[in-house]
């Protein structure tokens, strides 16, 4: 997970294992995401996958973070 965030924003994204692992606890912990283990190629394989609650919070966040970047484009443009 923290190489494909890191190959989608070209580098500009690096995340440790140290910091994710504990923010996916939380968020399972919060009823946010859920999490199943899947065996591929004989390995077991951990897929997260966001819950109703979390898909209405990343709506919410993500409309939050349109107007933030909307407000600070019409301040810097002036």
């Amino acid at each position: 997970m923290t190489q494909r965030a890191k190959e989608l924003t070209k580098g500009e994204l690096e995340m440790t294992e140290g910091a994710l692992y504990p923010l996916l606890h939380k968020l399972e912990g919060d009823g946010l995401i859920t999490s199943e283990i899947q065996k591929i190629n004989g390995r077991d394989r951990k897929y997260y996958l966001l819950t109703d609650k979390g898909k209405k919070q990343q709506a919410t966040q993500e409309a939050e973070m349109k107007t933030y970047l909307f407000n600070l484009n019409t301040i810097f443009n002036i």
